[in-house]
């Protein structure tokens, strides 16, 4: 397929189908099969495994082998440094965050700072389950609350002792000893996510990653939220890893667009 272009030249059949899938992955708000892709576009399934499959070769696409599905790659995020908005920046993240949300059975959410000394929720990913944890797109909670507090905290510019005034005004169902939090909050430096079991809210345990900026600021927090008696040791810390890896990863997108700002 080629037709004229308005130079007179070709148009690369394969090459505009291949741009066609990146699109289409980049819309999506939830990783897809290689069978919804081709019938959504129109292509033959051995066309479009093939695209895709080109696509991961170089970074615009990624495979999920456990689920077979696929989502728009880092790559794109890296071509098109310095041209995204932050609302093309929270787009990206929700098929990421409902891959998440699937593999641990959690609820995985995405918060933005807002003022010195909130945070909103601005999207989340829920599980297909008869009891989960819900929250609301638009909630507000204090900047330095739960696990993704910890998180903002790790990197605030506020000196210690503000903090404690800050942390003396939260509401906790059990509220930690000050020293004791100040500890997790400057081990989330080294170790790149954040833990609240039973703190916040009982019977509710939140893990949690800062999307950190080339100032070393945080402005997003990717969190995933569960019920306590779901998770042991090993199930919190993969799920901590996971979402550590998967911020590091969104930071690159993250800084492009806060450098078009």
């Amino acid at each position: 397929m080629s037709s004229g272009s308005a130079t007179g030249g070709k148009l690369v059949g394969g090459f505009l189908a291949g741009l066609k899938v990146v699109q289409y992955l980049v819309a999506a708000e939830a990783p897809v099969g290689v069978s919804k892709v081709a019938r959504d576009l129109k292509i033959s399934p051995s066309t479009c495994f093939n695209l895709l499959k080109t696509l991961v070769h170089v970074n615009l696409a990624e495979f999920d082998p456990l689920e077979k599905t696929y989502t728009a790659g880092f790559g794109i995020l890296e071509l098109s440094k310095g041209l995204l908005d932050k609302e093309d920046f929270v787009r990206f993240v929700r098929p990421r965050m409902q891959r998440i949300a699937s593999a641990h059975r959690v609820t995985c959410t995405l918060w933005r700072k807002l003022g010195a000394d909130r945070t909103i929720l601005v999207d989340r990913a829920d599980i297909a389950a008869a009891v989960r944890v819900h929250m609301s797109v638009g909630q507000r909670l204090p900047l330095f609350i739960g696990a993704l507090g910890r998180c903002f905290a790790a990197h605030t510019t506020l000196p210690r002792e503000e903090v404690r005034r800050e942390f003396d005004l939260l509401r906790w169902d059990n509220r930690p000893e000050f020293s004791h939090w100040w500890k997790e909050v400057q081990a989330i430096k080294n170790r790149g996510y954040a833990i609240d079991q039973d703190a916040f809210v009982r019977g509710i345990t939140t893990v949690a990653a800062p999307i950190v900026q080339n100032e070393r600021q945080v402005e997003f927090v990717i969190s995933a939220i569960g019920f306590t008696g779901q998770f042991n040791l090993d199930s919190v810390a993969a799920l901590g890893e996971e979402l550590r890896d998967e911020a590091a990863r969104l930071a690159v997108g993250y800084n492009g667009a806060d450098d078009a700002d």
